[in-house]
């Protein structure tokens, strides 16, 4: 055979080993695995049209999960519907508990899988407080804490303050420390000399019936006082402790500071049962200053639209450096249920798989951590059968896009930084990094 006929015949071969491994490659498609998964999500506070547009564009990156609906629940019974129907087998796959119930929901909620979200990534996005909280120490596991619970925010005590008041009597900043708020107290209350009746208070502090989340804030002073108020299970908010070489009881100390100011023959009295309850009392501008959350600010405009006011820290017993100051948070997170019995479809499509409980953990905690982790620059949407991956950009932050909504102060750090210059926000979400 001619050397022409030779490299004719070996093209001709290459040929057809390089088309046949074209078609073993390329010309058989993988089989795709599609699963159907509804998310029923219940909470509190929070309205649906919250939600619409971070889980319609969620529902839009993920196409294994169709139907996120949110559910507003009755607070009053909230709690124990949660635990009938978890118990039922019929409740939500995703739903708000106050952060400090983790424990009673032990055994009824699963921690999110270590490849969506791991104690180093927890720890680098949410403030203190929301690991102490949210995240339970595994010593068994070599990868460190589980995470049971995340939030979207994170709100903390501050100092709502009447502006025109405060002009009236020449006060021209709000207190920092504890010391200038009794000399404001002292400054602004009026008190009537024949029926000894408070004409002007200073501020809705010293009493328990008529002062909203009085619990809080002599919770607060406890602890800027350097009272442990519990170890374990046991209370110890009543115990003494060293301080400095001294011996001294803060839990004991706080309460006296926090009563004195309803104390008929204290110098800074200027409240007591009589009054109004705390939030009236300050809407209508008879009290120059209210320790509260950031969630009555609505409350406060929609009382009185035209009252002068602001917010600033809260105060400190000293002139504390920032590592040093003591804050109180107060917030909702959200949870995945352990189990919920899952009505099997009548057919499946062609390439349709059943869904099973762990495949609805899965993409219950995919959900969450794409709305409450960074998400502009993409996400992660994995399949829950496969294994596989793909890389999409949601249209904006989907944390963001709720706070803007709600305008509530954050729980991620990096949001936090960007609210520090908000007028409304900045003392609640500063009061974050240190709650």
């Amino acid at each position: 055979m001619s050397q022409r006929g030779k490299i004719i015949i070996a093209g001709i071969v290459i040929f057809i080993v390089l088309f046949i491994t074209f078609l073993a490659t390329f010309g058989r498609r993988e089989k795709v695995i599609t699963y159907d998964t509804p998310l029923e999500v219940w909470g509190v506070f929070d309205t649906s049209s919250d939600y619409t547009d971070i889980f319609g564009a969620y529902e839009k990156l993920n196409p294994n999960v169709k139907g996120i609906t949110y559910k507003k629940k009755v607070i009053d019974t909230y709690k124990d519907d949660l635990i009938n129907a978890l118990a039922e087998g019929t409740g939500p796959d995703i739903f708000m508990i106050h952060s400090s119930w983790l424990p009673d929901f032990e055994g009824k909620v699963v921690p999110a899988p270590q490849y969506l979200i791991n104690e180093q990534d927890f720890r680098k996005n949410f403030v203190d407080v929301v690991v102490a909280d949210g995240m339970i120490q595994n010593t068994d596991s070599i990868n460190g804490g589980e995470i049971y619970g995340v939030p979207l925010s994170v709100d903390s005590l501050a100092l709502y303050y009447n502006k025109d008041i405060f002009n009236a009597v020449g006060i021209t900043q709000p207190p920092q420390t504890w010391a200038e708020f009794n000399d404001a107290v002292e400054r602004i209350t009026r008190i009537d000399d024949q029926s000894n009746a408070i004409i002007q208070s200073a501020a809705a502090i010293g009493t328990l019936d008529n002062v909203n989340r009085a619990v809080d804030i002599l919770s607060v002073l406890m602890m800027q006082g350097g009272a442990i108020m519990a170890q374990g299970d046991t209370a110890t908010f009543d115990q003494p402790v060293t301080i400095n070489g001294t011996q001294r009881t803060p839990g004991k100390r706080a309460l006296q500071y926090y009563t004195q100011f309803a104390r008929g023959d204290s110098a800074v009295y200027t409240w007591n049962n009589a009054q109004h309850w705390s939030l009236d009392a300050f809407g209508e501008g008879q009290v120059a200053m209210m320790i509260n959350y950031s969630y009555h600010y609505d409350t406060i405009q929609n009382k009185n639209a035209k009252l002068h006011f602001a917010v600033a820290p809260l105060p400190q017993f000293a002139q504390a450096r920032d590592i040093d100051r003591v804050d109180y948070a107060n917030y909702w997170m959200f949870v995945v249920a352990k189990n919920k019995d899952i009505t099997p479809k009548d057919s499946l499509d062609k390439n349709e798989v059943a869904l099973t409980n762990e495949m609805r953990i899965h993409e219950a905690w995919q959900l969450l951590r794409a709305i409450s982790f960074p998400s502009k620059d993409g996400i992660n949407i994995i399949h829950a059968v496969t294994g596989s991956a793909i890389r999409v950009v949601p249209p904006f932050d989907l944390t963001r896009k709720y706070l803007e909504k709600t305008r509530k102060p954050a729980a991620r750090r990096d949001i936090i930084e960007e609210q520090k210059t908000d007028v409304r926000l900045a003392p609640f979400a500063q009061g974050n990094l240190i709650a």
